[in-house]
């Protein structure tokens, strides 16, 4: 489990700003967010050594890949087990096809994004590799018709106070 980092609007600030655009050299950054740019290196090479800021990468459109179909698969697996999950873990995330992966509680063990080319390659993925896989029991495909992408994470709101009724 992740301990929790104490962090000001200033850092938070640093956070939208790299979320948004994790290509910005540091003196845009600093002068966006109003800190002298030595200041600002030295709170973002903070937040990585907090692990807070983990990694940097840059979205990729699929569809300028050729990869022009997008779907998210709700897989169970049996049984769900720690052996079962990482094994199955592994495997899906070493398929190219792979987006992402969900572990996930509800109706579905797994949510799987993927993208492919057509639908005769979405077809062969779930039939020639997915279902080959012992332990998927169930699965169920939703093609992406529109993907909005999530803004930067924010600071989470303080609770509103309960309103006592008199």
């Amino acid at each position: 489990m992740t301990n929790t980092v104490e962090l000001d609007s200033v850092d938070w600030r640093i956070l939208e700003e790299l979320q948004n655009d994790a290509t910005l050299p540091n003196r845009t950054l600093a002068e966006r967010i109003g800190l002298a740019a030595s200041s600002c290196l030295q709170r973002v090479r903070r937040l990585r050594e907090q692990g807070v800021i983990t990694g940097s990468h840059i979205d990729v459109d699929p569809a300028a890949t050729g990869l022009t179909l997008e779907a998210v698969v709700s897989i169970n697996v049996r049984p769900h087990t720690r052996a079962v999950v990482d094994s199955f873990r592994e495997f899906v995330m070493a398929q190219p096809e792979t987006r992402s992966l969900l572990h996930v509680s509800g109706q579905a063990d797994f949510m799987l994004h993927v993208a492919v080319t057509d639908s005769a390659h979405l077809q062969s993925f779930l039939v020639d590799k997915l279902s080959a896989r012992t332990e998927v029991r169930h699965f169920t495909t939703s093609v992406v018709l529109e993907q909005v992408h999530t803004r930067a994470l924010t600071p989470p709101r303080p609770p509103r106070p309960a309103r006592r009724r008199g």
